[in-house]
């Protein structure tokens, strides 16, 4: 378990409560209600999206790769009083069977994924036929200005953010994969204005 580790967990902590006031906490909330049947989430950090998981849902997987980060993820998920199960796992190989969720969600996790067409590839796979991903996410800003700084502050952005990828296009990601997509729209997330540039999108399994 990494001293890094241990920090950066620390800090997600301290500022994720304060992006969610912020207004992500409502982009969650939008996006989460339309979770539904046995859930899966990847990269779960330390557990914000607890809050959102309404009724529809009948069963919740959380992956968590980071040791630091699901060792909180498991207490806060003690504190919340809601049944669910938490898997260390990273989003590149799940431990699950092929259609075992009806739903997978990934929250500002892409952004730092060793590999996200895997990810995407294991997504369609662990989801029913008709199976939804839910992503919300920063993305490579439309902005040439913006991009610019984005891919000169991506070395030093990715050792603050624990390799987070602040350059990265994940709509075309999304598009280049084997899910087809419902809804991708453009959003604004607070914070750094490198990472102001989002996306909200639904993409179905095959």
């Amino acid at each position: 378990m990494s001293l890094s580790g241990r920090l950066f967990a620390a800090l997600y902590d301290r500022i994720g409560p304060c992006a969610d006031a912020a207004g992500v906490g409502e982009l969650r909330a939008q996006l989460l209600a339309q979770a539904r049947g046995r859930v899966l989430e990847l990269g779960a950090g330390t557990g914000l999206n607890l809050a959102h998981y309404g009724p529809a849902v009948t069963s919740l997987v959380l992956t968590e790769p980071e040791e630091p980060m699901a060792r909180r993820l498991e207490r806060h998920l003690a504190e919340s009083g809601r049944e669910a199960a938490v898997v260390r796992s990273a989003a590149e190989a799940l431990p699950f069977p092929d259609g075992s969720f009806d739903t997978v969600v990934a929250t500002l996790v892409l952004c730092t994924v060793a590999d996200v067409e895997r990810t995407l590839a294991e997504a369609a796979r662990v989801l029913v036929p008709g199976g939804r991903l839910l992503v919300l996410e920063h993305v490579r800003s439309e902005d040439p200005r913006t991009a610019r700084w984005q891919d000169r502050l991506a070395r030093p952005w990715g050792v603050v953010g624990h390799g987070c990828r602040p350059n990265q296009d994940t709509g075309a990601l999304l598009r280049a994969s084997a899910l087809e997509i419902e809804r991708l729209e453009p959003t604004r997330l607070p914070g750094a204005p490198i990472t102001r540039p989002g996306i909200v999108a639904v993409a179905v399994a095959p």
